[in-house]
């Protein structure tokens, strides 16, 4: 009997290194998951500014790539629609914030189109895209320049 009761204590499974690859397999999960999240933006290169700002609200942004192509929220525009649903949006909340992301390429003429529109549809929360400059210090991906008036 003596001999029976030794071999049952050795057999067991052991917990803690049990949890600790089952935690382990989970964190990996989560970060794989984060890694594949979809950017809703369309690709542009923007230009550099080092007075910008981060901007942590949750807001509307339109794109103009370099050929001039005016997005809204990942959706191609033309100019009349843009207007309308800037106004829409902005009938709908009065506080809507506009993010403006222009490629370095892109004619001036089309991002300040694109301005006027946002302006003439009542919003006045505009802000311009931009990266991060050399001298400002900069670990932020991504900055905002926020309109002043």
């Amino acid at each position: 009997m003596k001999i029976a009761r030794r071999q049952m204590n050795k057999a067991r499974i052991e917990m803690i290194p049990l949890i600790d690859v089952v935690f382990l397999l989970l964190v990996a999960f989560i970060f794989f998951a984060m890694s594949m999240t979809i950017n809703r933006g369309i690709p542009v290169n923007l230009p550099v500014s080092s007075a910008a700002q981060v901007e942590d609200k949750d807001i509307s942004e339109i794109t103009i790539d370099k050929g001039g192509t005016v997005f809204l929220d990942g959706e191609e525009m033309d100019s009349r629609s843009l207007h309308s649903r800037l106004a829409l949006l902005h009938r709908e909340a009065p506080g809507t914030r506009i993010i403006v992301s222009g490629d370095r390429g892109a004619s001036y003429e089309s991002i300040m189109s694109v301005i006027d529109a946002v302006k003439r549809a009542g919003i006045s929360g505009l802000s311009l895209k931009t990266e991060p400059g050399r001298q400002g210090g900069g670990t932020m991906s991504e900055n905002v320049v926020r309109d002043r008036q």
